[in-house]
């Protein structure tokens, strides 16, 4: 008997967060390179686009009003104040793998990972710190799991074992008779 009709639960988000220098972008390109079915959003940011940058791969360049407009409709997941751009998650291509079951991992500041936690509870929280960093313990009670960036390899294959785990289970056949 075909399942295609029963719903598939939704995949997780996992949010990778750590302060300044925690080493969390080149952690989720080593992800990215050996767990290619992981979706990394693409943030959206009001800066002018760089000479080597392709808008909508590398980041979605809005002018401010329209970034004004998609953060007054819901349509940024979290964002931030960087200087004199802002920059945020677009949610509704985030919210679109979710549905579709593509586990997504975001990588995020401490206060981005709070706003997506406000926004999304059932996100997992992964922080990643640098050998030495003693996070504040009301902070870390938010976090699922601690990831200490001690050795990027060990911090990449724990990562790629929690993202296994946001896959939903397969539709299992049900046998009649």
């Amino acid at each position: 008997m075909s399942t295609d009709d029963e719903a598939r639960p939704a995949a997780r988000l996992t949010v990778l967060a750590g302060p300044s220098g925690s080493g969390r972008e080149s952690v989720v390109e080593l992800v990215r390179a050996r767990s290619p079915s992981v979706w990394i959003p693409v943030p959206a940011t009001t800066r002018p686009r760089r000479e080597s940058e392709i808008d909508g791969d590398d980041r979605v360049f809005l002018a401010p009003a329209e970034f004004d407009r998609r953060l007054a409709a819901g349509e940024l997941l979290e964002w931030s104040r960087i200087g004199s751009y802002r920059r945020g998650t677009p949610y509704p291509p985030l919210r679109a793998r979710l549905d579709a079951g593509q586990p997504v991992l975001l990588s995020l500041d401490l206060p981005g990972a709070s706003l997506v936690r406000a926004r999304l509870p059932d996100a997992r929280l992964v922080l990643l710190s640098p050998p030495g960093y003693e996070p504040d313990p009301t902070l870390t009670v938010a976090f699922a799991h601690t990831l200490t960036h001690d050795r990027t390899e060990r911090v990449v294959d724990e990562l790629v074992g929690l993202l296994g785990s946001s896959y939903p289970a397969p539709a299992r056949s049900r046998v009649r008779g």
